[in-house]
């Protein structure tokens, strides 16, 4: 039974607060009421005696459950989402009702619902009453109610528990997401078969990534100098260049606009991207080279890096030259894939996305492992996707929490959704919230069975995620289906176009293994 249909099951108990005011009106009462309030991020045993205590001194038991924006007890929490987090205390048959409380304090929620008794843990009664119980307190006994506290012979942390192992929710957090956006597993195949609708105009540096694959001989005797034999080369087109080929091979018609040295590389890329096709709009820019990072392998570790490549700012010129070939194109969506090799800087980036037709989707994705640039430079566009340390980056910002650098980075690059890029842990994606007052998150666990190469995972995720956010507009697919990429990305050597028929047979799985019935 997958998540919405567990969800489906018990949203009769799931109310909101103008329907429990509703449903029991007004304090005094007849039938006695009994609020608990808390995040419930995993249910334990302390969490069960608590409220069955709670249960046993009113007729009903209204559980109140943290949203998910207002949990700051540790970085990537909650663990698990507030709406998997209601339907499973909604799943016990003591608990009468269940809300999710989008307050940051229980205290407006109790003002309105005026619960007989509101119950807090044992836990809060040692040493003084905190500020925030005192305030509970107060308006609990201002309407003539009571506040108790649960026996304390049994205590117990969520937040330990998570600590010393994470529970594996990674399937009912992605159905809770799904959930939440009202798609089903359909609704995901759809979307990756309308991808072939799109058509995509990247702009960016091109890199070729080669391996010259080398056996070693030895040392020198007389200087401390490494010898190692040439055995072979291959080269693969990176940056911008494979941005634009997991575009194509998610179906999207696919047109790249960059810089090329007037070189054997760059017509080594021209073809490449041709016979994958992919439309080729280059500069050629005879004083410059083609952007090479040459790795010297032997046996199998990467003993050195040779970096063949000229950063300096293109000239008004080619600034002109782009921004004409932007304004001619009829693209759905245009890609900034920024990866400072002389395209981007803080001249040029005004101009390029002014050249953009209006009311253009926009996407950015600044990768600065070993360069200087900054997300933040890519103002009101409809998707940035950094990753954690390029976000702390270009904040500045090494110490905030996850939620508290994401929205940072959302708030001040002025996006429509930003998908921050967490590795081996996952995705957060913040989104405007319906009301329109700040942002909303939600998080998706790596999908990845076992991580072999993580390269080009990024680029992969950057690929579906623009083309499902410009079908759909949702977020939540987007990610998913972001995510479904990367995962397949990461699970092979190299960095290879993920397809979309890899998307949908990984789709086809992971619906298998959700089928709890």
């Amino acid at each position: 039974m997958a998540f919405s249909s567990i969800h489906q099951r018990f949203a009769h108990k799931i109310l909101t607060v103008d329907e429990v005011v509703s449903k029991f009106g007004d304090f005094p009462r007849s039938k006695k009421l009994t609020m608990c309030h808390g995040t419930f991020d995993v249910v334990h045993p302390g969490h069960i005696r608590h409220l069955l205590f709670a249960k046993s001194k009113a007729d009903f038991l209204l559980v109140s459950v943290t949203a998910d924006r207002h949990v700051s007890k540790g970085d990537l929490r909650p663990h698990v989402p507030q709406d998997l987090r209601a339907a499973s205390l909604a799943a016990y048959e003591f608990v009468d009702y269940v809300i999710i409380d989008e307050q940051p304090t229980p205290l407006e929620n109790i003002r309105r619902i005026r619960p007989d008794f509101f119950v807090k843990g044992y836990d809060y009664t040692q040493g003084s009453l905190n500020p925030r119980t005192e305030a509970e307190l107060a308006e609990v006994a201002s309407y003539g109610g009571h506040m108790l506290f649960s026996p304390g012979d049994f205590v117990m942390s969520s937040s330990r528990l998570i600590s010393s192992s994470r529970p594996d929710i990674r399937v009912d957090r992605l159905l809770s997401v799904m959930g939440r956006a009202r798609v089903d597993f359909e609704i995901l195949r759809s979307t990756v078969n309308a991808m072939a609708e799109v058509s995509v105009c990247v702009i960016g540096d091109v890199i070729v990534d080669s391996y010259s694959r080398c056996s070693m001989i030895g040392g020198q005797t007389k200087t401390p100098t490494m010898s190692v034999r040439f055995e072979s080369k291959d080269s693969y087109v990176g940056g911008a260049g494979i941005v634009a080929k997991h575009l194509r091979a998610a179906g999207a018609n696919v047109q790249l606009v960059t810089l090329l040295g007037m070189d054997a590389l760059g017509d080594f890329v021209i073809r490449d991207l041709a016979e994958f096709g992919v439309i080729v709009n280059s500069y050629r820019d005879p004083s410059r080279p083609t952007t090479e990072k040459d790795a010297i392998v032997v046996d199998q570790y990467r003993l050195l890096k040779v970096d063949t490549l000229d950063n300096s700012p293109i000239t008004p010129e080619v600034i002109n030259q782009f921004g004409s070939t932007l304004k001619s194109s009829d693209a759905d969506v245009f890609v900034f894939s920024d990866f400072r090799h002389g395209i981007f800087n803080r001249s040029s980036i005004p101009q390029l996305v002014s050249s953009v037709p209006p009311r253009s989707f926009k996407v950015a994705d600044s990768q600065v492992a070993s360069r200087w640039g900054n997300i933040l430079e890519f103002v009101g566009f409809d998707l940035v996707t950094p990753n954690e340390r390029e976000a702390r980056f270009a904040l500045g910002d090494q110490d905030s929490n996850i939620g508290s650098l994401a929205t940072a980075i959302y708030d001040r690059s002025k996006c429509g959704t930003l998908m921050l890029k967490l590795g081996e842990r996952g995705l957060m994606t913040l989104v405007s919230r319906s009301s329109g007052s700040g942002s909303d998150f939600f998080l998706l666990d790596s999908m990845t069975h076992s991580a072999h190469d993580p390269v080009g995972a990024g680029d992969a995720l950057l690929a579906y995620a623009s083309l499902a956010l410009r079908v759909t507009g949702s977020a939540e697919q987007a990610a998913i289906l972001g995510s479904i990429a990367a995962a397949c990305e990461c699970e092979r050597d190299g960095n290879i176009p993920v397809t979309r028929s890899e998307v949908l047979s990984r789709i086809d799985e992971i619906e298998k293994i959700s089928d709890f019935s």
